[in-house]
């Protein structure tokens, strides 16, 4: 059986630098690389460029079942406008969306299943339409619930606040 042996070898070409002189200073060029110029004034003061603010849509998510006192637990979230399904704002805040079963049988997110159904308490006109898929799937439910899914929350340039009713179907 024969052995083998193996030599590190490198691929990379030895850096050669070229040395010129100007009236006054050595300059120094390496390959591949190109002198940069400077400049700087001493009255000079730079602000560092504004960016602006994207709009915020603030959300709350009331829980499905009332406490013990009858009133409904409330999560808070922020989110910027037009950049996010519903569904990844609660997933990304650790926000219940599913039922028991739900939590077994989601599709992840791809408008098939409907088991993230949430209802809009306020805030309907910040959020976009209805797609074709929330419209198969909710087509005998109030106007009011959407699949979170499906549900872009704001447009880019609107903000406010949206309320909205996790697992409306368990509401009583």
């Amino acid at each position: 059986m024969a052995a083998l042996n193996f030599t590190a070898i490198s691929l990379r070409p030895p850096e050669k630098s070229y040395v010129t002189w100007n009236h006054r200073h050595p300059i120094t060029f390496l390959p591949g690389k190109r002198p940069m110029k400077i400049a700087a004034s001493a009255n000079s003061v730079e602000s560092p460029p504004t960016v602006p603010e994207k709009p915020e849509i603030e959300l709350e998510f009331i829980g499905e079942k009332a406490g013990s006192d009858g009133s409904y637990p409330v999560q808070k979230a922020k989110a910027v406008s037009g950049e996010k399904l519903l569904r990844n704002i609660m997933s990304d805040n650790k926000i219940e969306l599913y039922g028991p079963y739900g939590k077994v049988m989601n599709c992840g997110g791809g408008g098939s299943c409907g088991t993230c159904i949430v209802e809009i308490i306020e805030g309907k006109e910040l959020l976009n339409e209805r797609t074709n898929t929330e419209l198969r799937y909710l087509k005998k439910k109030p106007q009011s619930w959407r699949l979170a899914c499906q549900t872009i929350v704001g447009n880019k340039d609107n903000s406010g606040k949206v309320v909205i009713q996790r697992l409306p179907q368990w509401k009583k």
